[in-house]
């Protein structure tokens, strides 16, 4: 059973699946941007069903964030969700229509007043994680959580364990054929200039 994302990007990949959560991303348009990274915008939200293994789309973050937390501990069914069972049809197949993330179990849920954002390299390669802290600051690692926490009597309660900079799993088999030719192109740049260069 997986959890997914949709950017359609699905985070959570059946090896690591023990019944998760899957998110499928909507591939991003527009202007090329000189960062290297590009903000994704998730299109949607999944689980799969551990009884029938059908998709069933997620209304809300928190709600899929709900799930998330304590898959491993109360994996997901379809009748989870109002007025739905495993006799109807899936809510969402995947396939290379979007580009699917699969998201790992148990992640925990993000603390009130904070903002967990992840972000998609443009050569689709992996995503990166960063919270953005109730005062606006954006924080990419632990440390820099425990740092954040010590520092702000107001998350007393906090504990750098409350965060995950844990990140989907981009599904191969679902990213664009044009990026999966941009990156084996630019792979085989690399290997012709290091191979002109033994030749010199």
């Amino acid at each position: 059973m997986e959890s997914a994302l949709s950017k359609e990007i699905i985070e959570w990949s059946r090896e690591d699946l023990h019944g998760a959560r899957m998110q499928p991303m909507e591939k991003t348009k527009g202007k090329k941007r000189k960062s290297a990274l590009v903000r994704s915008s998730i299109g949607a939200y999944a689980v799969q069903c551990e009884a029938c293994l059908k998709w069933r789309l997620i209304d809300t973050e928190e709600e899929y964030e709900e799930i998330r937390s304590r898959f491993i501990e109360e994996p997901f069914v379809c009748s989870k969700k109002a007025d739905v069972s495993c006799e109807d049809p899936t809510d969402i197949e995947y396939d290379a229509t979007r580009t699917w993330a699969a998201d790992k179990p148990n992640v925990p849920k993000t603390p009130k007043g904070f903002q967990r954002d992840l972000v998609l390299r443009k050569d689709f390669s992996k995503m990166d994680a960063y919270y953005i802290t109730p005062t606006g600051k954006k924080v990419r690692a632990l440390s820099e959580i425990a740092a954040y926490l010590s520092s702000n009597p107001d998350c007393k309660d906090l504990s750098p364990s409350d965060f995950n900079f844990m990140v989907p799993k981009i599904m191969a088999d679902t990213i664009p054929a044009h990026i999966e030719r941009k990156v084996s192109t630019s792979g085989s740049n690399k290997k012709r200039k290091k191979s002109e260069k033994e030749d010199e």
